[in-house]
């Protein structure tokens, strides 16, 4: 009988592959963040497609790359919604705290709600965290699934809407 070993077989661009996985699995995670909060309307969906499209670029002038794209079409999306729409996703933690955050004093005339950030910038296994308080609040792509209600903007509440 044939033996068919892996490496007698050729492989079809194994690269692309992995490639289209982590962007596929990036869209999902951040269209997950952005249901979560509610603001995955048709407008906001487009904003993740382009960061995707961008990253896809990216990813193939640097392959090793490729475990860091989840985390960078986050900051992408969360770049492009502060631009038009306002902060997102906003702080659970500092929310829950109330004014000034988790236990502090007002930082000043622009305290108020803030925006999580993606950790680590550039690298794998992205979360979101409160900047503020030290404090890792979800994974990218778990915004909610843990009663964080961090996911809304700050549009009256309603998030980048």
């Amino acid at each position: 009988m044939d033996d068919p070993r892996p490496d007698s077989r050729p492989d079809p661009s194994p690269d692309v592959d992995a490639l289209e996985q982590a962007l596929h699995a990036a869209r999902a995670l951040v269209l997950a963040d952005l249901a979560a909060g509610d603001v995955a309307r048709a407008e906001v969906v487009s904003l993740v497609e382009d960061a995707v499209s961008h990253r896809r670029w990216w990813v193939e002038q640097w392959p090793e790359g490729v475990a860091y794209v989840a985390g960078l079409v986050a900051q992408d999306v969360q770049d492009a919604l502060l631009e038009r729409y306002g902060r997102w996703p906003l702080c659970p933690v500092c929310a829950e705290a109330g004014p000034g955050g988790p236990g502090g004093p007002h930082d000043g005339p622009h305290d108020g709600p803030h925006a999580l950030e993606v950790e680590p910038e550039l690298g794998p296994d992205p979360h979101w965290v409160c900047a503020k308080a030290g404090v890792v609040v979800a994974a990218v792509g778990t915004l909610g699934s843990r009663g964080s209600g961090g996911s809304r903007g700050d549009r009256g509440g309603q998030g980048a809407s």
